[in-house]
């Protein structure tokens, strides 16, 4: 993160600048340090100059002087380094650097300047390559600075010194010496690797004017003062060699003939151009700054570079590069040098590579018809280009076209070739293509909407690449950015603009989040959809629904993109399920716009089939048999599918049915399981009769106890549930043993005899009289052929407890007449609770309860009538009954002085 690391120095470029703590290079006496502009953000570069740096050099080396002297010497430096910016700030080419704030001088007495960004000097970039080498690279490998981009992320920056990017280079180089020698009237003086400076966009750019000026016998008047020989040529060991004349790159023109011409600056080039293909990358001249050592190499044709050792060169020189160019430009006589025009068209600069490049540099002005021509062939050679020419060179380029609209499809098409190609083209589509995509599509609030041909041109290209895109930027870039131009191509009234966004689903599918798919894209995918007349977008719209489910959108290599026709091959996306559609969006939203589709063509409805199939893996049985079924029904019993068409719903059909019928028997039999475990609970705790009335073995009475261990009597009749001992029963028949209870009108028999055994076989089991036993009716006979039922006096206590029986309850059945009128019927009624009730009395006991048998009495109200209830003044029913249900005598005593009630009101207690 930028941060005010020069606070010593208080000027209007570090109050207006954020400056970077640490510089990126030092080239010379320059520190070079990364800033941008608070107001603006725009990145420049802050040459920075310490004066210390001077009082170090002075005190360390070379004699002491006096310090008038050495006061002098620093203010002719200081007014060079002042010369050097001020001179930048006056000249403007693109070869030249460019300067973004003149220098100032600081309360330290240091300087600073600002310029456009650079990287690195084309000194640093030599030295950097020279030391890969001595480690075992490969020449040309990238050469990677580590700087601070704008949110504090330390990110590496490559540059390469290839072939290209020296001839890309060198050619600049000319284009500036050309203007300064032609346009400026001005001799470099110093051309060296260390005044060469590499901006961001890989150009390279001159520098170091601080030795210029004008040439000599020149004819037009300069205010820049000329050069004098005698004052740069000395060097004075008390001041950095940066800030002096370097002899190593010097023309033999100012050493030994003092002589200031253009022609000197082409010698110096020739020099440069050696130490690109030196090893170690320097001159070939070593001088040591003395000019005695200078003018004893160029006394003897060994020491002296010329073509016939090879220019003093350690490696091979490229053959266009020793015939035609170094042997005029590294020659004794200024005539016979090239000026640098000539070597602008020279031999070594004919390829098509960096013909292409200086196409690029005189683009904007070049005609409509140039321009269209130059970009329908570059995508031809763009993989002949290296990837940081390509970065830094060719894509800028391209990109400051895109307001072009004629050619807007086509730079578009360049574009993303090249960020195809690039390693970092994930940064590069952050940085500088989005803010490009969004000047050229996005309009801004309020302008036209009419039709722009050119523009759906470019549109089409960027929804060609929306794969590239998606995997180019992040999730919010692509909502931000990306998301709104692919919004146009849908709302286009374009068809093949439409089926090409509708394409690009699985991308979108694949980069955005489920709340974007579900509030943004769907609806605008449906609109689409449900309006659209055009069957193929009906179809793609299917294919997108099929999507929007979770399912894989499938290629239809029949249908082109309708401007080109090229058909674009599928990026393999994995679509994300947390992006697909929910299942109440599905069901609520997808299935509706189904059921409303009115066309039955071949081709929508089998689009249609693969949504249903996508929709019955998430959409649940009831729905699917309530809605989807009935559709798909409809779908396949259309007129014009074929047979296959037919078979392939009907498939559909039954998987989806199967489905259903699988569900809804699991959840039967899981219902029916849990119904039955609730029953058997519910029995168990009925049939438990030591819970329902308490009985345990210390009921048993003691007179049994008794008769138990003294083995008098002893029976194995055990203890009833009232405490009495159990009388032996007979076998029971296996009518006796219902389990169920049975409710049954029967007519009766017309022998009056037989209908008595019949009843009395059934009632038996149950401690009923045979004789009211046997009275049954069938459905449908008139309710009123039945006798009615009349209570009887109660008889004596003698007479009941000499004419009773023991039932199969323990308890007394009342003696019944041995027989009955044909007209009588009985009602039988078995229940499960009374088998409950099934155990005996004690068998002390005599007492019963007796019902007297009916009348020929009839009742206006029914045919029916219940025999009143017998008399509870027996004190053998009150001991008996009193003490084994738990009422006391008394309460048994006060019952039996009620008046006797009759009817129904008497059988009140007993309901």
């Amino acid at each position: 993160m930028f941060s005010s690391a020069l606070k010593s120095f208080s000027s209007n470029i570090s109050a207006n600048y954020t400056i970077s703590s640490t510089p990126t290079t030092v080239c010379g006496a320059w520190k070079i340090y990364d800033g941008k502009k608070s107001s603006t953000g725009r990145a420049v570069s802050i040459f920075v100059f310490e004066r210390r740096s001077l009082d170090a050099q002075a005190g360390g080396l070379g004699p002491r002087s006096s310090s008038s002297s050495m006061r002098k010497v620093h203010e002719e430096v200081i007014a060079r380094v002042k010369k050097e910016s001020n001179l930048l700030a006056r000249l403007r080419h693109p070869s030249i650097l460019e300067l973004a704030e003149p220098i100032e001088d600081t309360r330290s007495g240091g300087l600073m300047f600002a310029t456009e960004p650079v990287t690195a000097s084309l000194a640093g970039l030599l030295q950097e390559k020279h030391d890969q080498e001595q480690a075992g690279g490969v020449a040309g490998r990238p050469s990677r600075f580590v700087v601070e981009d704008d949110n504090g992320q330390l990110r590496r920056r490559e540059l390469e010194i290839d072939e290209l990017e020296i001839q890309k280079g060198l050619l600049q180089v000319a284009q500036g010496l050309e203007f300064l020698h032609e346009s400026a009237g001005l001799v470099h003086g110093n051309l060296t690797p260390e005044s060469i400076y590499v901006n961001a966009k890989s150009d390279w750019k001159i520098a170091g004017l601080a030795f210029a000026g004008p040439p000599d016998n020149s004819g037009t008047s300069s205010s820049i003062p000329p050069i004098s020989l005698a004052e740069v040529l000395y060097h004075d060991p008390r001041l950095p060699r940066s800030l002096q004349l370097n002899l190593d790159y010097a023309s033999p023109d100012f050493v030994i003939d003092s002589n200031v011409s253009a022609a000197a600056d082409m010698f110096s080039l020739g020099l440069l151009i050696l130490a690109l293909y030196n090893s170690p990358h320097a001159s070939p001249l070593k001088t040591n700054f003395n000019i005695s050592t200078y003018k004893k190499l160029f006394s003897s044709s060994s020491s002296a570079p010329s073509s016939t050792n090879n220019f003093l060169s350690s490696r091979p020189l490229p053959k266009d590069l020793l015939n035609s160019v170094l042997s005029r430009l590294i020659t004794r006589k200024p005539g016979q040098r090239m000026n640098a025009r000539e070597f602008q068209q020279s031999q070594f600069f004919d390829n098509i590579l960096i013909s292409s490049i200086r196409f690029l540099d005189s683009l904007p002005a070049k005609n409509p018809n140039e321009k269209s021509q130059f970009m329908r062939g570059l995508p031809k050679i763009l993989n002949q280009f290296p990837r940081t020419v390509l970065e830094k060179k060719v894509l800028p380029a391209l990109l400051e076209e895109i307001k072009d609209r004629e050619i807007l499809f086509l730079v578009l098409q360049n574009v993303f070739k090249i960020v195809k190609s690039l390693p970092s083209r994930r940064r590069i589509f952050t940085e500088k293509i989005i803010p490009k995509l969004r000047e050229a599509f996005i309009a801004p609030k309020g302008s036209s909407t009419e039709r722009d041909t050119a523009k759906e041109a470019g549109l089409v290209i960027v929804l060609e690449n929306t794969g590239l895109i998606g995997e180019s930027c992040s999730g919010k870039e692509f909502k931000e950015a990306i998301l709104p131009i692919i919004k146009l191509g849908l709302e286009s009234h374009t068809h093949s603009i439409v089926d090409k966004s509708l394409g690009c689903l699985p991308t979108i599918m694949a980069v955005l989040d489920f709340s974007t798919i579900k509030h943004e894209v769907f609806p605008i995918v449906a609109a689409v959809f449900s309006k659209t007349s055009s069957l193929g977008i009906k179809i793609r719209g299917l294919e997108a629904f099929v999507v929007l489910c979770g399912g894989s959108s499938k290629v239809r290599e029949e249908l082109g993109d309708g401007l080109d026709g090229l058909t674009q091959p599928t990026i393999g996306t994995k679509i994300s399920n947390n992006a697909v559609l929910d299942k109440y969006t599905v069901q609520e939203k997808v299935v509706p716009l189904l059921k409303a589709m009115k066309t039955k063509e071949p081709a929508v409805v089998m689009a249609a089939l693969a949504v249903f199939n996508q929709i019955g893996k998430m959409a649940d049985t009831d729905f699917l048999a309530i809605e989807c079924l009935p559709i798909l029904w409809g779908f396949a019993l259309g007129p014009l599918l074929n047979l296959q068409q037919f078979q392939e719903y009907m498939a559909s059909i039954k998987a989806l049915s199967a489905r259903i019928e699988n569900e809804q028997t699991r959840k039967l039999r899981e219902l029916s399981s849990n119904s039955k475990a609730t029953r058997s609970n519910d029995l168990m705790t009925l049939g438990s009769t030591d819970a329902f009335f308490g009985t345990t073995e210390d009921n048993v009475g003691e007179s049994d106890f008794e008769r138990l261990v003294l083995g008098k009597g002893a029976t194995n009749n055990g203890p009833d549930m009232l405490g009495g001992t159990v009388r032996p029963q007979p076998q029971r028949s296996q009518s006796s043993r219902v389990a169920t209870p049975v409710f049954s009108w029967s007519t009766s028999s017309a022998n009056p005899a037989q209908d008595h055994v019949n009843g009395a076989s059934t009632m038996s089991s149950f401690g009923q009289s045979p004789a009211s036993s046997a009275r049954h009716a069938q459905a449908g006979s008139p309710l009123n052929n039945f006798a009615a039922l009349q209570p009887t006096p109660p008889p004596s206590v003698g007479q009941s407890m000499g004419n009773h029986t023991t039932n199969g309850f323990g308890f007394m059945t009342p003696m019944q007449p041995s027989s009955l009128q044909p007209s009588q019927r009985t009602l039988n009624t078995t229940t499960p609770h009374a088998q409950s009730f099934n155990r005996p009395l004690h068998a002390q006991s005599k007492s019963n309860l007796s019902i007297p048998p009916p009348t020929n009495a009839t009742s206006p109200f029914s045919q029916f009538s219940i025999a009143p209830p017998p008399a509870q003044s027996q004190t053998t029913l009150q001991g008996q009954y009193g003490k084994g249900i738990g009422i006391s005598s008394s309460q048994m005593n006060t019952t039996s002085n009620h008046k006797q009630k009759t009817g129904l009101d008497a059988y009140e207690s007993l309901l």
